[in-house]
């Protein structure tokens, strides 16, 4: 039975200014808690299920482990059902944005968690050096879109900045691209996977300050009668391009 005090604190990381002051949030789910373990993320304090249990034995030494009914594991996290695990984890350090040529993810007030945590998921694929969120995207350390990354939370670097200023303070050579149904069609282009790919929220675009900092405006042509694409697909779509060989 977990005490008052502990269920008083995982409850709490279920809010972003909390997260915040403590330092610290939520993991849920078997798949994103064997991916935290197996990382260098610090884990505080650990909650499982006896069955679950049994997988990750030996438990990771010095970390407080305790095992609860499916119900009790369920109460404490977001999750509608959950009978695996759910983890209290240390919110990285951030480190230094990379220099070296590469090809950095931004996006721009992309506010729904399922998207952000896909699109951080969509980096960790391509392998891509993190991704760089405006200060009016959704929190990157939310259950929700921690567990939309499928363990990608755990290998991709993830900044929060002031959009707009960030991208202007980028050396002037530097390429910005970003999605527009003006831009030139994606697919007769020769793109290499350097500079910055900005993407923003499906509904309402590039913010008009995002906007002027693009050096280059990519569209994804299309044949049928779709109003739009979803932001995680977009931006699926121009990555796939940038990476294409030949």
């Amino acid at each position: 039975m977990v005490s008052k005090a502990v269920a008083k604190y995982v409850h709490a990381l279920h809010q972003k200014k909390y997260r915040l002051r403590h330092g610290a949030f939520l993991v849920e789910g078997g798949k994103s808690v064997l991916e935290l373990l197996s990382s260098t993320l610090l884990t505080e304090r650990l909650f499982v299920t006896a069955e679950f249990a049994a997988k990750i034995s030996p438990f990771p030494p010095q970390v407080p482990v305790e095992v609860l009914s499916a119900e009790e594991l369920t109460r404490l996290g977001t999750l509608a059902t959950n009978q695996t695990a759910l983890a209290v984890a240390r919110l990285p350090q951030e480190s230094p944005l990379p220099t070296v040529p590469g090809l950095l993810l931004a996006l721009d007030e992309v506010r729904d968690p399922g998207n952000l945590g896909t699109l951080i998921r969509l980096a960790d694929w391509y392998g891509l050096p993190g991704v760089v969120c405006s200060d009016t995207c959704a929190d990157p350390w939310s259950p929700k879109t921690v567990a939309a990354t499928m363990g990608s939370f755990t290998r991709v670097p993830v900044w929060q900045r002031d959009l707009p200023q960030w991208l202007a303070s980028l050396p002037p050579e530097m390429p910005v691209y970003g999605a527009d149904l003006h831009g030139d069609n994606v697919h007769h282009l020769r793109l290499q996977p350097q500079g910055v790919l900005v993407m923003g929220s499906e509904s309402h675009g590039l913010t008009p300050a995002v906007e002027q900092c693009l050096t280059k405006r990519l569209h994804i042509p299309g044949r049928g009668q779709a109003e739009s694409l979803n932001v995680a697909i977009s931006a699926a779509i121009l990555l796939d391009n940038f990476f294409r060989a030949g």
